[in-house]
């Protein structure tokens, strides 16, 4: 199927965390875990997700060379259910003449870096009757991560930037700072 159904938003919009996957030609293959309020569905035919700072940028790399992108959601409470959706991606920067819309789709965050918006290609789902059932004590992201960035002045975070976000652990550019 080439779009989310009802149900499957639904199942989406209620999981805590969801994995991003991506891969350049050559190098290694990135898998990131996501969390927060940093995942929207835009229609059955879109998602974005906010990108906060991190020690690196790989989905940034992969997505400037070839734009594939898969993201996953795996239920962690009693209903076993494993749902990935494929596509192309783009990643969208403060500079972007579209970054005002999207970024208003999300609460505040300090140290945003892109929303990727993701076309959607496919859609399939598993059981997942391996995955154990779980539940979130808290979101570390609000904890740790966002207060971190929140510290920092917009100096502090464009040095990090360059000394870590713009190329990818295989040397290839991430395109966050103008080209």
């Amino acid at each position: 199927m080439d779009r989310l159904t009802p149900k499957q938003i639904e199942f989406v919009r209620a999981q805590p965390m969801f994995f991003v996957a991506t891969a350049g030609a050559a190098g290694r293959v990135n898998v990131s875990p996501k969390g927060m309020d940093s995942l929207r569905v835009l229609d059955p035919h879109r998602v974005a997700w906010l990108n906060l700072t991190g020690s690196g940028n790989e989905s940034a790399a992969h997505v400037a060379e070839n734009g594939r992108m898969t993201l996953m959601f795996m239920s962690i409470g009693e209903q076993a259910l494993i749902l990935r959706i494929y596509g192309t991606a783009r990643a969208v920067h403060a500079r972007d003449d579209d970054w005002d819309e999207l970024i208003t789709l999300f609460p505040p965050m300090a140290g945003s870096r892109q929303v990727f918006e993701l076309a959607i290609d496919e859609v399939t789902s598993s059981c997942g009757s391996g995955v154990p059932v779980m539940t979130v004590e808290a979101d570390r992201g609000s904890i740790d991560l966002e207060p971190f960035w929140a510290a920092k002045t917009k100096e502090e975070l464009d040095d990090y930037w360059r000394l870590k976000n713009t190329t990818s652990i295989d040397g290839y550019p991430t395109r966050l700072l103008a080209d």
